[in-house]
């Protein structure tokens, strides 16, 4: 085997903070080095989190305007100044770090787009004056990946967006990837037991974000059915307004705050249908954690859900705003959940991280 080129990453998202980004990046960095080489993260330090060997902390701050989020000062610690190939995971000041770190050591740039710098525009502003923070903000996202070698999407309609805002860098199709090690189908009694939850689940996990449209779960589960018990795992900004509104529907709607990591593929086994309304995904790692544990998705065909979600096969999608259209393809994911949950462990390794961290090496190869 080809020796691996040896990377620095960059990223203002890395643990304590719990989200797919993390996820992502701490996966790549494990797979990477359980090939034999070598992947550095610099990062936003905490007081709660001890860095291994090879996780630099910086200076940082948390993002006043997004809970959970936090923002890196610039710095390039001495240990990365030998690497291969340097990856932006973010294009705030510590990407601007890796940016300079490429251009000092004459190594090529690669730059993940995770999330679209314009949806933090509505915490920052409201109104017109949020219209113009997100065309600076699109100017500034233009501007920085279209500085790279090459840049990292997570699926074809993430790509078919940066074609839309104008981006004419190289771009690259890398799934984020599952652990499939990790996630898969397991006994959800004892999770059940945990929770005092009973009878047929629906839900969700992750962040509880106002982007991700949550409330239209609740819309969609108003007197769907009596049986019928909906779960929200994770927490976030909008977690305040969704207990008020879970407040005023027609269903059994249990909040269990944050899961422990080890608790989500019970959480996964123990639903039906995992509900995914979010319009602003690149990939939607949670839909495919759920696949990977045998359960459908319904989820909103919008932004990356719209290829994530495989109609009929790994669940069924809705138009964004069809309350209606939503609550139906819930009844359909839950008549035919048996022959779904059949053809999503079919799937599992298609979607394995494995297959996506033979990408990412192809990725560097080509810049190299």
């Amino acid at each position: 085997m080809p020796e691996l080129p040896t990377v620095a990453a960059f990223t203002d998202t890395y643990l304590p903070t719990v989200n797919g980004v993390t996820y992502t990046i701490r996966t790549w960095r494990e797979r990477w080095e359980r090939r034999g080489g070598r992947m550095d993260v610099v990062y936003p330090g905490s007081p709660t989190y001890d860095p291994d060997a090879g996780e630099h902390p910086t200076r940082g701050f948390d993002f006043p305007f997004y809970d959970g989020f936090r923002i890196g000062l610039p710095g390039i610690p001495d240990a990365t100044e030998d690497v291969d190939v340097v990856h932006a995971h973010t294009p705030f000041l510590l990407g601007l770090s890796g940016r300079r770190l490429a251009g000092r050591v004459d190594a090529p740039l690669v730059a993940s787009y995770h999330t679209p710098t314009a949806e933090y525009a509505d915490y920052l502003a409201d109104g017109r004056l949020s219209d113009t923070v997100e065309r600076v903000a699109l100017a500034y996202e233009r501007w920085f990946l279209d500085g790279v070698d090459s840049v990292v999407v997570p699926s074809a309609p993430a790509r078919e967006h940066l074609r839309e805002v104008g981006v004419d860098a190289a771009v690259r199709i890398v799934p984020n990837g599952v652990d499939t090690e990790f996630f898969g189908p397991v006994d959800d009694a004892a999770f059940r037991d945990r929770y005092g939850l009973t009878g047929t689940l629906v839900g969700y996990t992750g962040r509880h974000g106002f982007e991700k449209d949550l409330g239209a779960i609740l819309a969609a589960v108003d007197g769907l059915d009596p049986d019928l018990t909906v779960v929200f795992g994770g927490d976030g900004p909008a977690r305040e307004t969704l207990e008020r509104r879970a407040a005023e529907v027609d269903a059994d709607v249990r909040f269990l705050g944050f899961l422990e990591r080890e608790e989500l593929p019970a959480f996964y086994s123990s639903l039906s249908a995992f509900l995914f309304p979010s319009p602003v995904e690149t990939q939607g790692l949670v839909a495919l954690e759920a696949n990977a544990c045998g359960t459908p998705v319904v989820g909103v065909d919008a932004g990356a859900l719209a290829e994530t979600v495989v109609e009929g096969v790994t669940g069924y999608r809705f138009e964004r705003g069809d309350v209606e259209g939503f609550r139906e393809s819930i009844r359909r994911t839950l008549r035919e959940s048996v022959d779904l949950r059949e053809s999503c462990l079919e799937k599992r390794e298609s979607t394995s991280v494995e297959h996506a961290v033979d990408r990412l090496a192809e990725v560097y190869d080509e810049v190299l």
